[in-house]
């Protein structure tokens, strides 16, 4: 399998698990995404897409390389919401405001979620935190196979 064929294949997968992992624990554990939570799959969604796109038009390594990007925006979106979950900088003030609060976000179909509050964590790390490294690291090897050639 070349470069090219192993982005392309990064491209699909590693947005479709990590959305996956998100709505399973979302339907399946009743962890519900707060606003920065959902910040971090539009990009997902998209990388999704131009994935899926690589395979069908040309040039691959472009729609793959755009594609890594997405998934390099999720992971910093992630890390910045980390930092706001671990109490490291302050959060956006409509995510982490109290419900009722001047700007706070409420959605009445969904239970309040604050940005800054941990769900679930394993090995100390956060969901967000996990985005963070699987998507930062998994978004650069896939820009980084679309750029080289055998």
């Amino acid at each position: 399998m070349d470069n090219v064929a192993k982005a392309r294949a990064l491209a699909v997968l590693v947005p479709a698990a990590l959305l996956g992992g998100a709505y399973i624990g979302e339907y399946g554990f009743g962890l519900y995404p707060c606003e920065m939570c959902w910040w971090q799959r539009y990009p997902h969604f998209a990388a999704l897409a131009l994935g899926l796109a690589a395979y069908a038009l040309k040039p691959a390594q472009v729609w793959s390389a755009l594609a890594g990007l997405a998934i390099l925006t999720s992971g910093l979106i992630g890390g910045f919401h980390a930092g706001v979950e671990y109490g490291w900088w302050e959060g956006i003030t409509k995510c982490a405001a109290a419900p009722g609060a001047p700007g706070a976000a409420f959605d009445f179909s969904a239970p309040i979620v604050s940005c800054g509050v941990v769900q679930w964590e394993l090995w100390g790390i956060s969901l967000a935190g996990f985005n963070f490294l699987i998507s930062t690291f998994a978004g650069a090897a896939i820009v980084a196979l679309s750029a080289y050639r055998k």
